[in-house]
């Protein structure tokens, strides 16, 4: 090899012409790199007296061609170069030159110690790291910590040595660095530690803790952001180990977090990065936050901190420590019990939104904001107080407060857009107020302040018109439609954009008023879904077309008709623009299609399912990271690698090293270790955001075109099935709709004799072999991940999809007795809440196990309850496909369901008691060896508190005297119900009056001799016809045509009161009542006219049904 050139070459790449270092670099790698000498050159040349940048460069390639290289030298050689190269490094000066060179010993190591080799490296790393002097132990710690960290396991046996030495170097009484190296090497330690088989070890580290927390304050105290940052890392990795390294000191730890975080005169790095720990600490360590009750306490700390937001700008990204408050107000709503942490914010808003400083009222309204979309079923409970307080605000003098008040009403309306939307009549005209004024008083592109009031009430709009009826909105749309149809032609991308979107939603919820504005509108888009370059305007473009679909969607096919064709080039020649976003959209304007014109979208269909085929088997290459001269663009820029946030730096002499120090932030070794480590980061990608939305619109059109679609199933599934178990929760959830979809669909292909299934098993009705065979492939998969899933999103998804399409196509899903087990197994985990989407990484406390949690006594946020709300679907729809034999099932159900009917949350027993009822329903008769314990909860759920609990227990006794054989039971229940029964009947709120008249018309029924007419069936015949439950129709009029049908004295006495409201129910709506219940009402009115013509004459729309 040519040394002398090799090194020219090298030092080329040094240069600052981007020419010559292209050409040397290329130079390198294809004449130089593959030669071992060149491994040997560049470990002379980092061991010389050359540049700090020619040093450094050296370390790291050398680094990666160890590998390659090293077990080619001669053997002989090896000695000296260790000896050499370690020597030099423990008197280098320069860190980074020390970083980069240990990295290197490290790569040599991990191949000498594998053969046999470098015996006695440990031994002087040990010797070095307690050495008089600082610079030896500066080195011999950082090669420690990059030696454990390459090594891993093979590291396991030296822990005690290694924790006993860290011990005492982490007190260094001279080095900030080896204070530093000794907390890396502990966190490496920490990874490795089996903390169950070694108790003596765990201890160790866990009297540690404090020591690095000193490490940490210290660093905080002296201003040293590097390695500040390095501290906080460390944190960060042992809350990702088994968390009784941490239990012993965590709320101590939580605590020092939290008054680092709230401290104003601490560096606002250091307060951003503990904020961000203690939001790690609330996703990871959610139920031990929660023991602990700190959820209130760090709900009013970044209360607080968010008066600091000041005047920030709406689109400036940058990380602060009150936008950091904000996300853990999130992350805390979303993942504790709202008791914990909307409630105090509630309870402690008044003192900021009734503060003279604008400052404080803006902060309470952006928290309050923040909150809703982890806790909307409790914000809805107190909404009008809510709302009350934002309209309020949102007439503030202070512009900033008005614009905090606008935000939190959008994030109301994405949560709660139909509960907000009866608000209507005061928030639109608000809404419409402050657009005009923002609209007059805009100045120029530069105006930010109204620019972004704009964007924010068009945005605003767009989320409050979905909750909307579209009689409701008509009276708004002369207001709406002609002011966004002028912010359509805005030369800002961005308010355009907005603006179109808010009239997409108008025209979604206002569907065939919107008709008459139709055409215009579409004419002033046309222009947009032509642009073919720039970010902002192909963004422009993919509102335009989610826009034009969500209009084909409200005025339906005929209108649409003429924009078929150009917009679907459009959307097709939108692949192929290199812009990910508008790839999205264009599959969803395809689904839109397909719903809108069904079989008429076939023309369309072999090349919209080849594209959407072609992007959900694109590879999803991993992230390709070289800081060189390609970087260049990202000089003096943040970008995030592992997670980390990076500042890429140009390469000058005291700057090149930084590559090498991000790998060393990064904890990645050689290599050889990249792989696994970026394996664990799971990046979303464009492409895997991109197969989301791709499969999503697969589900939409096999449900539209089934027919149709027949050809591409077979590949559908091969392509969807490995998707179940793709890196992104996003794919694998939407993979997992979409199957299920595809298997209603199949279903719904059957002759419609075989879609008429029967509960119970084995099977009374077996579908055809094709559906047999898809429905055993979706359930495996699903079995397959749903019990070990950790994303409550997919576990809950997979529960809404089970139970809906059990109740759509019967029991021959589960007809396979093996599936049974695995499936009741997941159920319990979830309603024990025990399944592994709802613990922590690891249990409580250091010394329990999930076994010892009790479900009880932890309370639920949200989207906690959401994943057992839909279980207990599944339950329910079980027990109506199993029937009678869900009797066996319910056994195993039995005690958490119980619990939950007894549990202190409202919501909670509602939910519990209503699947109580629908059990007694599917098991019919099979209830009655289980009647004595459903009485006694159902009872004392009659004197609940809660209105929806009573009203379900109601409806539960109803069915459980209907349908228990246990008549000694319901004989000793009977007459306490009916005089419970009795008040209800004049009670409006939560359905209490339709239900309390179904109980009666079931108690009627069924023990006729015990129910007192006289008394009863006037007081019955006085609350109908019913208002809100119609399914009770069938069990009244059931039961009041069985007594005209017996000649009862009482009901025959009250035929003029029921005239009138027999015309009612035969009237609209048409589903008051279901089809048999409706031919039982038609004959009932045949049969009183042959007996009293003369009084239905005196009603023509009972005539009409005598006529009929």
């Amino acid at each position: 090899m040519d040394t002398k050139k090799f090194v020219q070459l090298f030092g080329e790449v040094l240069a600052p012409d981007t020419a010559r270092v292209k050409a040397a670099t290329a130079t390198l790698k294809a004449d130089f790199y593959h030669l071992p000498e060149s491994l040997t050159v560049l470990l002379q040349l980092l061991v010389s007296d050359e540049s700090l940048s020619l040093r450094q460069l050296a370390a790291t390639q050398a680094r990666s061609l160890v590998p390659k290289h090293w077990t080619t030298l001669p053997d002989g050689q090896k000695p000296q170069i260790r000896q050499h190269i370690l020597q030099k490094t423990l008197g280098e000066e320069q860190q980074l030159v020390r970083h980069g060179a240990a990295r290197v010993i490290t790569a040599i190591a991990k191949i000498d110690l594998g053969d046999g080799q470098w015996p006695d490296l440990f031994d002087t790393l040990v010797q070095a790291a307690g050495s008089q002097t600082p610079r030896h132990r500066e080195v011999g710690t950082y090669i420690l910590f990059t030696t454990i960290e390459a090594l891993e396991e093979d590291m396991t046996a030296k822990i005690p040595q290694l924790l006993d030495l860290f011990g005492k170097t982490i007190n260094d009484p001279q080095s900030a660095e080896v204070k530093i190296n000794s907390m890396l090497a502990l966190s490496r330690l920490a990874i490795l530690l089996d903390t169950e088989e070694d108790e003596a070890s765990l201890k160790t580290i866990q009297d540690l803790i404090p020591q690095m927390v000193a490490v940490l304050k210290a660093a905080i105290d002296a201003g040293d952001e590097d390695r500040t940052t390095q501290c906080f890392e460390v944190f960060q990795t042992l809350l990702g180990c088994d968390s009784a390294v941490l239990n012993k000191h965590f709320k101590d730890l939580l605590q020092f977090m939290t008054n680092i975080a709230a401290d104003t005169e601490t560096e606002e790095d250091s307060r951003t990065q503990a904020l961000s720990f203690l939001m790690q600490c609330v996703r990871f360590r959610k139920l031990k936050m929660q023991g602990l009750r700190v959820g209130e306490q760090l709900t009013l700390k970044c209360l607080e901190i968010v008066t600091e937001i000041g005047d920030a700008d709406d689109d400036d990204e940058e990380v602060t420590t009150a936008r950091s408050a904000l996300a853990l107000i999130d992350v805390l709503s979303e993942n504790l019990p709202p008791s914990q942490v909307v409630v105090p914010l509630l309870q402690n808003l008044g003192p900021y939104v009734n503060s003279p400083d604008p400052d404080r009222r803006k902060a309470g309204m952006l928290a309050l904001g923040t909150c809703v979309e982890g806790a909307p079923d409790f914000i809805n409970t107190q909404l009008d107080e809510i709302f009350r307080l934002v309209l309020r605000l949102f007439q503030d003098p202070e512009d900033k407060v008005r614009r905090a008040a606008l935000d939190t009403i959008m994030r109301l309306a994405e949560d709660l857009a139909e509960p907000l939307g009866k608000q209507h009549e005061k928030l639109i005209p608000a809404l419409v107020k402050h657009l005009d004024i923002a609209m007059k008083q805009l100045t120029g592109p530069d105006d930010t302040k109204n620019m972004d009031t704009i964007k924010a009430c068009c945005n605003a709009i767009d989320a409050l018109v979905d909750g909307l009826e579209s009689d409701v909105l008509e009276a708004y749309l002369s207001e709406l439609v002609p002011r966004m149809s002028r912010l359509v032609t805005h030369p800002d991308f961005k308010i355009k954009a907005a603006a179109i979107g808010a009239l997409g939603a108008i025209a979604a919820s206002a569907k065939e008023t919107f008709g008459p504005y139709f055409e215009q509108i579409m004419d002033a888009l046309s222009a947009y879904v032509q642009i073919k370059d720039g970010e902002d305007e192909l963004d422009l473009r993919c509102s335009t077309c989610d826009a034009m679909g969500a209009m084909a969607l409200a005025v339906g096919a005929k209108p649409f008709q003429q924009y078929v064709r150009p917009l679907m080039e459009a959307t097709e020649e939108g692949l192929h623009l290199d812009h990910p976003k508008l790839r999205e959209t264009s599959f969803l304007f395809w689904g839109n299609m397909a719903k809108v014109y069904k079989a008429e979208f076939k023309p369309f269909l072999e090349g919209v399912v080849k594209a959407i085929f072609e992007s959900l088997e694109s590879e999803e290459s991993d992230l390709d990271v070289e800081l060189g001269e390609e970087a260049a663009d990202l000089v003096g820029k943040e970008v995030t690698i592992g997670g980390r946030k990076v500042k890429v730096s140009a390469f000058s002499d005291d700057e090149l090293a930084a590559a090498d120090e991000i790998e060393d932030l990064d904890g990645m070794g050689d290599d050889e270790d990249d792989d696994s480590d970026w394996a664990d980061l799971q990046a979303v990608t464009a492409v895997a955001q991109e197969k989301e939305i791709a499969v999503e619109v697969v589900g939409d059109i096999v449900t539209h075109l089934t027919r149709d679609y027949v050809p591409y199933i077979e590949k559908t599934i091969e392509i969807v099935l490995p998707m179940t178990e793709h890196s992104y929760e996003g794919v694998r959830r939407g993979a997992i709709a979409t199957l299920y979809r595809l298997y209603a669909a199949v279903w719904g292909l059957q002759p419609e004799e075989m879609q008429k299934w029967k509960p119970g098993l084995p099977l009374q009705q077996k579908p055809t072999d094709e559906v047999v065979k898809l429905g055993e492939v979706i359930v495996t998969a699903t079995l397959a991940g749903w019990g070990e899933e950790e994303d409550r999103g997919i576990v809950t998804e997979i529960n809404r999809n089970l139970a809906a399409t059990l109740k759509l196509t019967g029991p021959s899903l589960i007809s396979n007795p093996s599936n049974l087990t695995p499936l009741s197994q997941t159920l319990l985990l979830i309603l024990n809440k025990k399944h592994t989407c709802q613990l922590d990484m690891g249990p409580l406390d250091a010394a329990s196990s999930p076994d010892d949690l009790d479900p009880g006594v932890i309370e639920s946020s949200e989207y906690d309850w959401l994943v057992i709300d839909t279980a207990l679907d599944v339950v329910v729809a079980l027990s109506h496909v199993l029937g009678p034999t869900f009797a066996e099932f319910y056994k195993l159900v039995e005690k958490p369901i119980l619990r939950f009917a007894s549990s202190s949350e409202s919501f909670e027993r509602s939910t519990a008691v209503g699947v109580l009822a629908e059990c007694v329903r599917g098991m019919d008769v099979s209830v009655t060896p289980y009647t004595a314990p459903l009485f006694k909860i159902l009872m004392h759920r009659l004197n609940d508190e809660d209105a929806e609990v009573k009203s379900n227990a109601v409806f539960a006794i109803g069915l459980l005297i209907q349908k228990s054989e246990d008549e000694k039971e319901i004989g000793r229940n009977f007459n306490t119900v009916l005089s419970k029964l009795e008040p209800l009947l004049g009670e409006d709120e939560a359905r209490l009056k339709d239900n309390a008249a179904g109980c009666v018309g079931r108690m009627v029924m069924s023990y006729q001799d015990k129910v007192p007419l006289g008394a009863v069936l006037p007081a019955l015949v006085s609350v109908l016809p019913l208002k809100e439950d119609f399914e009770e129709n069938g069990a009244v009029w059931g039961c009041l045509v069985r007594l005209y049908s017996t000649g009862e004295p009482t009901i025959l006495g009250l035929t003029p009161k029921l005239l009138p409201i027999l015309e009612q129910v035969l009237g609209s709506p048409e589903e008051q009542l279901d089809e048999e219940t409706r031919e039982q009402v038609v004959q009932l009115v045949k049969f009183v006219h042959s007996k009293q013509a003369q009084l239905v004459r005196k009603y023509s729309g009972l005539m009409s049904v005598v006529n009929g």
